[in-house]
């Protein structure tokens, strides 16, 4: 049986009158200057309540979405009929209904494609895309109705313009009058001062790279948003196709866009990790099996970063504390100290730089992987292009990062415009843009990756902005930078050589549920979003001195390192001090976690007057005893900073300690 359109509007009405009465009130009595009004609905909500209303919706929403709109303006009558005070003025012209697809059927694959799986059969029904926005259009005027008058008859109608044909406007051939008699007349009148006109936006969003497989090229759509979806930024709408441009001796095709109806940014959601209870359960069972060698079990975990490199210990330490980061730190005056930490492989050919790059990826739950010179025209912070004569901005690879993890092959054949521009978003984390009239500000909250290698021999004896090309301020903003150099070594070869041959193994690959020997990969990416989540750290008053301390030892001893012992250092330090206190599963910052950090600056640096293996983590390796080698390197360290004035004794803080 079929349904007229006005039976339809009063299904809906019922409908918002039941579930939203509270949502109309709110827009009526709104005193925001807005033309244009969302009014969101779950569409899980509207299946419950009406299926076939909502299946309607579902098959034919450029149709019935306007039908819902009418629903939306009427129903505010209703709502206030009673109320006192109110007149026709408190009406909301322009309500729009915004259609929430979560929870509902819609979220199957059927109608939640990629969007390289976008095809015919998606055309003019509600579907759902995702994606990362890699270009956004400056906010423009359309023209979205328009009403003429019959010459014959005087009757009133409205004309909507085509999307599909570039906005054109298309007058019926005959008068849609639907009286007793029909009218049939060809001539109509525009009415001055009848144009409606809507705020226009276009973006483009992309698939993301992480749900591709190996050499899929990911593919991106173009979206349209219309009044209260402008300048925000999931998109889920109508998929409809608009002519491309009327060239000469070219062929005029299709290009499919979504008109939206609904816009969700994930990006601030939490992440999609899902973590259950008995998850957490093994966590802290782990450390309590460990609290009496815990440096024991940090190193258990420390096995499952990148498995099928061996050794190379002092590397995934600051590859996991590089991921966990520090704590975010806002001062009275609203200048914030960033919490992400920064890493930087300075490695010969073959000693597994890439190899980590990739693991750390896998790791974060938002990642992208370049390469200095490899990457689009936007390279790795952001271009302006020219797309239909329009500049847009697109995105490059610390911007798509926003959130998550950069991973930047060979740093030194970054784009001079490139080199400009990193400092500021890997500081300030933050992109300041003046091109081509665009002038903005984007979000650069990404921990960057980076590796390289060398510039010819290596070089002990030279800085590191030699070596390397890098330069020293550029240089300065990463908090760990180790050197991976292939000396010969035969006994190290030995034993490198005999795990290779052990990984040929068929048993090696099979995963294992106990903890204590090597952590799997999704339980790393709980257990780091975990942590990361959960714990806050705060620096204890040892933990401080220590820091302290070795910040003036360092600044008193300053030669070749001066550019990078700056305060910059200092942060450092107690970036990777929070980090380490994550790792153990703590809420603060001890001395333990102090000098763990002091280790890994101390790791950056080619010389140093505090440890002895400094200047190649390439050949740094686990020790069966973790904890008494800390005792060691504790002893010592504690005897270098007892020159500092500022530095109580050491047999005094380890009383002070125990107690």
């Amino acid at each position: 049986m079929e349904i007229s359109d006005s039976e339809l509007v009063e299904s809906f009405k019922h409908f918002l009158l039941r579930y939203h009465c509270e949502d109309i009130r709110s827009i009526v009595l709104s005193q925001d200057p807005m033309l244009h009004y969302p009014l969101h609905i779950d569409f899980a909500e509207l299946t419950q309540d009406n299926p076939p209303l909502s299946h309607l919706l579902f098959s034919q929403p450029t149709h019935f979405l306007p039908l819902f709109d009418k629903a939306a303006y009427l129903v505010q009558k209703d709502v206030f009929v009673d109320l006192k005070g109110w007149d026709d003025a408190s009406v909301k012209e322009f309500v729009h209904v915004r259609i929430n697809i979560s929870g509902s059927p819609l979220e199957f694959p059927e109608t939640f494609p990629s969007i390289g799986r976008v095809r015919v059969k998606h055309r003019g029904i509600l579907l759902t895309l995702k994606g990362t926005v890699i270009r956004s259009g400056s906010v423009k005027m359309i023209e979205g109705e328009r009403k003429y008058m019959c010459r014959k008859c005087k009757f009133r109608f409205d004309v909507h313009p085509e999307l599909e044909s570039g906005n054109a406007i298309r007058l019926p051939s005959a008068c849609p009058s639907k009286g007793a008699r029909s009218c049939e007349g060809t001539s109509f009148e525009f009415i001055e001062g009848s144009i409606v006109c809507h705020d226009y936006q276009e973006i483009k969003i992309q698939e993301s790279t992480q749900v591709l497989g190996v050499g899929s090229i990911p593919r991106s759509i173009t979206v349209v948003l219309k009044d209260d979806l402008v300048d925000l930024v999931k998109a889920g709408g109508v998929l409809t196709a608009k002519w491309s441009s009327d060239l000469k001796d070219v062929r005029c095709d299709l290009d499919p866009i979504l008109v939206a109806n609904h816009v969700r940014r994930t990006n601030e959601l939490k992440s999609e990790i899902d973590i259950p209870d008995d998850v957490v359960k093994k966590f802290k069972q782990f450390w309590t099996e460990f609290r009496d060698t815990p440096l024991k079990g940090r190193n258990a975990i420390l096995r499952g970063i990148c498995p099928q490199v061996f050794g190379l210990f002092t590397v995934k330490l600051a590859v996991s504390l590089t991921l966990i980061g520090g704590v975010q730190h806002v001062d009275a005056s609203g200048t914030k100290v960033r919490g992400e930490s920064h890493l930087l492989l300075v490695g010969d050919p073959g000693t597994g730089k890439s190899q980590f790059l990739k693991f750390a990826a896998k790791l974060s739950n938002r990642s992208v992987i370049t390469t200095g010179l490899g990457s689009t025209a936007a390279g790795l912070t952001v271009t302006a292009v020219k797309d239909g004569g329009e500049w847009m901005l697109e995105a490059g690879a610390l911007v798509l990062a926003d959130g998550g993890l950069c991973c930047i092959d060979e740093v030194d054949s970054m784009r001079e415009h490139d080199r400009a521009t990193i400092h500021e978003a890997m500081e300030q984390q933050t992109i300041s843009i003046a091109k081509a009239g665009l002038v903005t500000t984007l979000s650069t909250r990404t921990v960057v990756f980076g590796a390289t290698n060398p510039k010819g021999q290596y070089d002990p004896s030279q800085p590191l902005s030699v070596n390397t090309t890098l330069s020293g301020p550029l240089l300065s903003r990463f908090d760990i930078v180790l050197v991976l150099l292939d000396t010969k070594n035969p006994e190290w070869d030995a034993i490198v050589s005999s795990h290779i041959l052990a990984e040929q193994e068929p048993d090696r690959g099979k995963s294992d549920d106990d903890l204590t020997n090597i952590w799997p990969l999704p339980m790393l990416r709980r257990y780091i979003h975990f942590v990361k989540r959960h714990f806050k750290p705060v620096l204890t008053k040892d933990a401080e001195r220590v820091i302290s301390s070795y910040y003036q030892l360092q600044r008193r001893s300053a030669t070749e390192n001066a550019a990078r012992t700056t305060v910059r250092m200092l942060e450092s330090l107690i970036r990777l001090a929070q980090a380490h206190a994550r790792l153990m599963f703590r809420n603060e910052v001890t001395r333990l976690d102090a000098i763990a950090a002091i280790l890994c600056i101390e790791s950056s640096m080619t010389t140093s007057a505090i440890v002895d293996t400094a200047g190649n983590a390439l050949h740094s390796n686990f020790t069966e005893n973790p904890d008494q080698e800390y005792a060691r390197q504790e002893k010592l360290i504690l005897e270098k900073l007892k020159s500092i004035d500022e530095f109580p004794d050491i047999t005094s803080m380890e009383e002070s300690i125990c107690r």
